[in-house]
């Protein structure tokens, strides 16, 4: 049987699956280390919230703290986004080759441009020249009413 849950895939894209986390590994990305209240600075939410989604991003192994003190610091470990992006870019070369064949087919010169078209194109608002020949023939009168003398 094909096995396809992989636990530590299925954690990564849940946790980046969220803006906020996303926002606090960018804030990461340039930085060797923050303190968790400077990463929290910029977000309008509790520390307890910024702290939940820290958890989070640190059991999909995304992020690694280390506490000395009472200040705890984080910092990015992206060894998971790599095979996060093996994943991916699996299907990325599957689409790539496939839309690449239907640009090729769609590229084909399917109709000789010295042939005209067989049937000409009426310009637009005249009615085509088969509506000439399909139209209903004229109505019969019918018999004439009584005349009313005044």
């Amino acid at each position: 049987m094909v096995k396809y849950g992989d636990e530590a895939l299925d954690r990564t894209f849940a946790a980046l699956a969220d803006p906020t986390r996303r926002a606090l590994l960018a804030r990461l990305d340039n930085r060797e280390t923050l303190s968790v209240s400077e990463l929290a600075q910029p977000f309008a939410m509790s520390l307890p919230a910024i702290m939940k989604h820290l958890d989070v991003l640190s059991d999909a192994g995304l992020i690694a703290r280390e506490k000395t003190g009472r200040v705890v610091a984080c910092r990015l470990t992206a060894e998971p986004m790599g095979q996060a992006m093996e994943w991916l870019n699996r299907y990325q070369r599957f689409w790539s080759d496939n839309l690449d064949r239907l640009a090729a087919f769609v590229e084909e010169d399917k109709w000789p441009s010295t042939q005209a078209p067989s049937t000409p194109i009426s310009p637009p608002g005249r009615a085509s020249p088969s509506s000439d020949v399909s139209k209903h023939p004229p109505k019969k009168s019918t018999r004439r009413g009584p005349i009313r003398k005044s």
